[in-house]
């Protein structure tokens, strides 16, 4: 695309400039063109195409009509037809080897023809343009390796209960591969979000159905992105422009929730700032444990255009994101990425790296926390001349689907499928999952907190929650490897164990319950609580006024000389809102009373601040009453 793009900007100025080349222009071929370029505006290709045809069968050296009509050839995805043209345009036009050497060198390139393309840059290219001229000799031989190197997949249609006229794009296959959930441009205008569900007995998709007026809106929502797990749905939606003008930007991330995968999504709510800007954010992805975020923007900061950013989230927040890197990221567009399963190989669309004409699909390794390794096209026939924009991988990492506008006119996508290569396939992995219990009243326990190490370093792999609504949980991590895994819950005594995940083993799944015994059960040293301050809080606040301020002063005074004390500040919300999000507020809550009690003089090593999210209601949710007790930060001594 980029390519592509230098080409119409060398082509408008073709246009703007060549006219002196005849001004006598026969006055019919001037109306068949004129007449063309208005046929063109009312959207009538074929026959503006013929008009314009006519304009040249009337002139035969009439460079404008050559340059216009190469132009929509090329725009039309025609590129036999525009290497014919630039063909004739060579010989019949004044100077027309010159004028336009690059144009056919770039449709015979692109068209599938690089030998030929070689052969014109070769003989014509002048010195005085060498950098233009060397680009188009590296594409050229890059697409001829890529043709003789082909892979052995065929890409196919997705099937016309996927497909249609219109656009369709970023295709999202959910875990166990019976739902796919993808973006279309409806009547070439409106973006909206639909799901098509897998037929049980023949293996085919139903007719895709428009996902509800919750998640569509008036506004474009586009490349939707279901977690891992099946709890989660992050997308982007268009004009949020807030009142102050900054705080969010024309399009920007959302994020929906559901309590079990039969459910509806819960209303949308809007990622905080750290996340959107003024700018451009949307196409996201999320790892297996929805604790790093990939997206795409054009915020200051990047390599140019738009670039992959990302986000982790850790002590109840989304960090401050970082760009991806010169591996990932170009001058160019770098955009829809999609973290497979195993949380370190990325795929992506670019068109500033080396490629087949149009945006192309990559792929990327982790090679550590803050560092990717260089980008690996995905190769022909996967990319092809045209555009590939957007891709996901099957939970099996054996399946590629993507969008691709190979079969018609640029823009106009379809979503394709086939078999992914093993060369370019991520890392095995097993999905481990369960849930959450009281092991004496066999009760679920949502919003247990499950952290997993590597049991050689150390190093806390993941850490996620079991799910608000059953306490369910799901991890997928790389077979052939023992793991640890911690587990701490409100009330209840941690709960440490090992595991191993055998990679000759055929199932696919480990299924591994946590059963939890209440913090009282066992005869242990006494431990005394006092709870010694409640501080509520109104609805998304994050402050605290000075009479609450005064409060924690004088509830912890009595306690300054105290010794053998540890401090919990722990931090509770409602259930409105998101279990990810109501874990970010909780932290900030906790971490806001932390500093106060800091400042009214505790060490902060004595300290332990917690945002427990929505793990201990006191009340109903279902009256503002109820949540207004449940929006609060405890402040409880430990003895």
């Amino acid at each position: 695309m980029l390519l592509r793009r230098r080409y119409i900007f060398f082509l408008l100025f073709l246009l703007s400039g060549c006219a002196y080349l005849k001004a006598d222009r026969a006055p019919k071929s001037q109306q068949y063109f004129t007449k063309a370029l208005t046929v063109w505006s009312e959207k009538d290709p074929e026959a503006a195409i013929k008009l314009m045809r006519d304009a040249i069968a009337e002139d035969t050296a009439y460079t404008n009509a050559y340059v216009v009509l190469g132009r929509w050839y090329m725009d039309m995805h025609r590129f036999d037809d525009a290497s014919e043209l630039y063909g004739s345009a060579s010989r019949f036009c004044w100077d027309g080897a010159t004028i336009f050497a690059k144009p056919l060198a770039l449709s015979l390139m692109i068209n599938g023809q690089p030998d030929k393309a070689l052969s014109i840059i070769n003989s014509r290219h002048p010195k005085n343009d060498t950098a233009d001229w060397n680009r188009l000799g590296r594409q050229a031989i890059f697409i001829r390796d890529a043709i003789i190197n082909q892979r052995s997949v065929m890409p196919v249609s997705a099937g016309d209960k996927i497909n249609t006229w219109q656009p369709e794009l970023f295709p999202m296959v959910t875990r166990d591969s019976t739902a796919l959930f993808f973006t279309r441009r409806v009547n070439n205008m409106d973006e909206d979000l639909y799901q098509a569900i897998m037929e049980d007995t023949c293996s085919e998709w139903k007719s895709a159905q428009e996902l509800d007026e919750d998640i569509n809106t008036i506004n474009q929502e586009s490349a939707a992105f279901i977690s891992a797990d099946g709890h989660y749905l992050f997308f982007a939606r268009s004009d949020n422009r807030s009142e102050n003008g900054w705080s969010n930007g024309d399009v920007d991330l959302f994020m929906s929730y559901r309590v079990r995968e039969d459910t509806d999504w819960t209303t949308p709510q809007i990622f905080g700032a750290t996340i959107n800007s003024p700018y451009y954010e949307g196409m996201p992805s999320v790892s297996p444990d929805n604790r790093e975020l990939f997206f795409v923007s054009d915020r200051p900061g990047g390599y140019g255009g738009l670039d992959i950013w990302i986000s982790r989230f850790e002590e109840g927040l989304w960090q401050k994101p970082v760009n991806a890197g010169p591996n990932i990221n170009t001058p160019g567009n770098d955009m829809a990425p999609f973290i497979a399963t195993d949380g370190n190989t990325l795929y992506f669309s670019s068109d500033g790296h080396p490629g087949l004409g149009g945006t192309d699909l990559f792929v990327s390794r982790k090679l550590s926390d803050t560092l990717w390794g260089p980008a690996q096209n995905l190769g022909f026939p996967i990319n092809s001349s045209c555009n590939e924009l957007s891709n996901c991988i099957s939970p099996d990492g054996k399946k590629l689907y993507f969008a691709s506008d190979r079969k018609g006119p640029a823009g106009n996508y379809d979503i394709y499928v086939c078999n992914l290569p093993p060369d370019i396939t991520p890392i095995p992995v097993k999905y481990v999952e369960g849930y959450v219990y009281d092991s004496l009243t066999t009760d679920r326990l949502n919003f247990a907190q499950i952290y997993i190490t590597n049991t050689l370093t150390g190093d806390t792999l993941y850490h996620f929650q079991s799910n608000r609504g059953d306490a369910s949980f799901m991890i997928t991590l790389p077979t052939g490897r023992f793991y640890a895994r911690h587990t701490a819950r409100t009330g209840y005594t941690d709960i440490d164990d090992t595991f191993h995940l055998d990679e000759k083993s055929p199932e696919n799944t480990l299924i591994k319950n946590i059963a939890m015994l209440p913090f009282d059960y066992k005869e242990i040293k006494p431990i005394n609580d006092s709870l010694i301050a409640t501080i509520h809080f109104d609805l998304n606040r994050v402050d605290l006024s000075p009479k609450e301020q005064l409060a924690i002063k004088n509830a912890i005074t009595p306690w300054l000389d105290e010794t053998g004390i540890a401090i919990y500040v722990n931090a509770y919300t409602d259930n409105t809102g998101t279990p990810l999000l109501n874990e970010e507020l909780s932290f900030k809550r906790a971490n806001l009373v932390t500093q106060e009690l800091v400042k009214d003089g505790i060490n902060e090593l004595f300290i332990i601040s917690r945002g427990l999210g929505e793990s201990k209601m006191i009340a109903p949710n279902e009256t503002e009453e109820g949540r207004n007790k449940n929006r609060r930060v405890e402040i409880v001594i430990k003895r």
